[in-house]
């Protein structure tokens, strides 16, 4: 007779955590990369022999966009390549993290530049070609506007949909199991939140918004200085433009460097795993929760139970939260009371 037990094979245990818009968001990256770099090549030249700092800054401002927007469409390209490599043990969504992380360095470290600059033109302006450079601001706000509607259209990452897989192990010398679980379906356990957020897309948009900002206020620096004989009014937009920047570099900062640090992403959604659990007077007496990627959460749940819960009973009562898309469930068994 056949060996049932040893014929018997598990599907494959996957760790594929992208956002379902991955490879669009992809490709509209790389067709912004190429929009920026025209447009950065047209603004450094210009504020060069047209005298305007507020342009040329926001061409070198748009350079870093350019480099950030690379690093943005290397990571797409890095996460989708590797998603099945069994090396990475959670898979590779967070590289779009990492890669928000390191956008917002650069963002920082360019708006520390630019009003260390508008500095010191404040205290020695100098002659401005204001006819020529206005109309090179405003076609580069043009072109922070077109990039920031096509990234927006791939900045909503949601997550992939899987198969459950579940694996039950019993440890020796303690009555414990452990069930991994990859459950992509039902319902949401609530809306979405800021785990749901695709942190690559959105480093790229912030750089756009950024420069965006920044030439908004270069052209009316220029209006009125040229209006008014106010050269003081270009560094003064430059300087506006660079603390609106460092502002944003610091949120982006705090939030991906939160995700690479396996921050809880969401009190609310840990609150919600642990009351379901203790529903039935078992006790959690350890949470994990953390992001894998966008749209996708793992959790490390340690349960103690007086009864006779299996880790599939509590896996059934966290299927209802989709968002959790690796879940591992340790059962520990206690005397009762009675007992």
């Amino acid at each position: 007779m056949p060996d049932t037990a040893s014929s018997f094979q598990f599907p494959p245990h996957e760790h594929v955590f992208l956002g379902k818009d991955h490879d669009r968001a992809e490709r509209r990256t790389w067709v912004v990369i190429i929009l920026c770099t025209t447009m950065m090549i047209a603004e450094i030249i210009g504020g060069a022999l047209f005298g305007s700092l507020a342009l040329m800054a926001d061409g070198l401002h748009m350079s870093t966009h350019a480099g950030a927007l690379l690093l943005a469409a290397l990571a797409y390209t890095y996460a989708r390549k590797y998603a099945n490599d069994r090396r990475f043990s959670f898979g590779t969504g967070k590289f779009g993290d990492l890669a928000g992380y390191s956008s917002a360095i650069v963002l920082a470290m360019i708006a520390l530049l630019i009003g260390y600059e508008a500095f010191v033109r404040l205290l020695q302006p100098v002659a401005i070609s204001f006819n020529e450079a206005i109309p090179i601001a405003v076609l580069g706000l043009a072109v922070n506007v077109v990039s920031a509607w096509l990234l927006s259209g791939g900045s909503q990452g949601t997550h992939s949909h899987g198969h459950p897989h579940d694996h039950a192990h019993a440890h020796d010398g303690h009555d414990q199991q452990e069930e991994h679980e990859h459950d992509h379906g039902h319902e949401h356990g609530h809306g979405h939140g800021a785990h749901h957020r695709d942190n690559n897309m959105r480093a790229a948009v912030v750089h756009v918004m950024a420069d965006a900002a920044v030439s908004v206020l270069v052209i009316i620096g220029l209006v009125l200085a040229r209006a008014f004989g106010w050269l003081w009014l270009d560094p003064v937009a430059a300087f506006i433009g660079a603390v609106v920047t460092a502002n944003w570099a610091v949120r982006l900062l705090r939030d991906t460097g939160g995700i690479l640090l396996d921050r809880t992403p969401d009190p609310l959604m840990a609150d919600r795993v642990r009351g379901i659990i203790e529903a039935e007077g078992d006790q959690v007496t350890d949470l994990h929760l953390w992001r894998l990627g966008p749209g996708h959460l793992g959790a490390i749940v340690s349960v103690a139970t007086t009864g006779q819960s299996e880790p599939s009973h509590y896996r059934q009562r966290l299927a209802k939260f989709a968002d959790l898309s690796h879940v591992t469930v340790e059962v520990q068994h206690a005397p009762s009371a009675s007992g």
